[in-house]
């Protein structure tokens, strides 16, 4: 990409938000764009009450904000102020666009993407899109009708791009920590294992079993995984992540199970103090991936794409809200042979010792379920959204 540079830094304004499953694609992607073109000027448009407010200025990146303005679902009388705030708010988008000189417009879905892609359109600035979920949200629907690029994660998201436009499954740009992570394990396995191993105490010589419901945790995992400690401790070693507030309720049902003697903490100082060992939550989740031989998880958008990256074998339970969309993020890996896929109300402590213990003894069936999950993921999702992007404004500066 020398266009830039030979003619003046290109200017990147990227819109979008709210939670980390809207931020971290954003801010890999423009990591990759300051990476491919070191004069890109890139900045931000989200809100004040996001998780951007404080990890996109971390990321050294400038953030304009806007207020949300999330469509209207049913008559009421946020209908009724809707327009005015639209209004206003794309007037807000306009003059960020202006000032920031913008040359390429990119959505990555959230409150406020939509005032983003409403007001280049008008103004004729060209529009790409990252859709991360199996089924599109609202504003990057929207967003599709003007688009010129439109990467996504899935295959039939349920985006109507506009004729000529350009549609490919480009996967989720990782979070650098799992980016690098998936780049070792390529390397060496077996050595990012060890080195793991070590700094969260467990053994990297028996294969290990991570339980995860998120930060706030996932209690149906949490109770159907600690009421089958001991069949599980046969076959492997555990780390639950329990989510904040729920870790006493773990220990009381492992120690039931198998005894009081298995239970531990992560870190150097637990190596050889029990197998299972129980924590509200760990910062450095890679470090638990480096050591998996299953994953048993919730199945939202980022973690099957990071997991289905790294050669992960997973059991995934999809949140059973709304309109079951985990179950939608979950089912193309699975389909390829990366996992298993159950329900909520199925995944009972019955269940668990009825299959995992099979499956930890099936080494077979469980590196095959790893090597469909490697060659389902995408690992480079960030590079390849960031050039589509270049690519945009470079066409952009030859129209004139």
């Amino acid at each position: 990409m020398t266009e830039g540079t030979l003619e003046g830094a290109y200017h990147i304004v990227l819109a979008g938000g709210g939670t980390a499953g809207h931020v971290n694609p954003l801010l890999a992607v423009a990591g990759a764009i300051r990476e491919l073109e070191p004069t890109a000027q890139v900045s931000v448009i989200g809100t004040a009450v996001g998780l951007e407010k404080d990890l996109v200025p971390a990321a050294g990146l400038e953030l304009d904000t806007i207020e949300k303005v999330p469509f209207p679902r049913r008559p009421n009388l946020y209908m009724l102020k809707f327009p005015f705030k639209w209004k206003r708010e794309t007037a807000k988008v306009r003059a960020i666009l202006e000032r920031r000189k913008a040359e390429v417009v990119v959505g990555f879905g959230g409150y406020a993407s939509a005032p983003a892609y409403a007001t280049a359109h008008r103004m004729g600035i060209p529009i790409a899109i990252h859709e991360q979920n199996a089924r599109a949200g609202m504003a990057n629907k929207l967003g599709a009708r003007w688009a010129e690029f439109i990467g996504t994660v899935y295959e039939g998201t349920g985006l109507k791009p506009r004729e000529g436009a350009t549609v490919e499954r480009v996967g989720l740009p990782l979070r650098p920590a799992i980016a690098e992570l998936a780049r070792r394990i390529g390397e060496d396995r077996a050595a990012v294992r060890r080195e793991s191993a070590a700094r969260l105490g467990v053994d990297p010589n028996r294969p290990l079993v991570l339980v995860t419901g998120g930060s706030l945790g996932a209690q149906s995992l949490n109770r159907a995984v600690a009421s089958s400690a001991a069949g599980l401790l046969a076959h492997a070693q555990v780390i639950h992540l329990t989510g904040r507030g729920k870790i006493d309720e773990v220990r009381g049902l492992v120690s039931r199970s198998a005894g009081d003697g298995v239970l531990t903490g992560l870190g150097p100082e637990s190596a050889g103090q029990g197998d299972y060992h129980a924590a509200e939550y760990l910062e450095r989740i890679d470090l638990a991936f480096a050591c998996a031989d299953l994953v048993i998880c919730r199945a939202g958008a980022g973690s099957v794409s990071e997991l289905a990256a790294l050669g992960l074998p997973a059991i995934y339970v999809p949140l059973p809200i709304g309109n079951g969309e985990q179950r939608f993020n979950a089912e193309p890996v699975v389909q390829a042979g990366g996992g298993l896929l159950v329900a909520d109300r199925d995944l009972t402590p019955a269940w668990v010792a009825e299959h995992v213990p099979a499956l930890l003894a099936d080494p077979e069936r469980l590196a095959s379920f790893g090597r469909k999950a490697w060659e389902y993921g995408i690992r480079d999702a960030a590079r390849i959204m960031a050039r589509h992007v270049l690519d945009l404004a470079a066409r952009r500066r030859a129209r004139g």
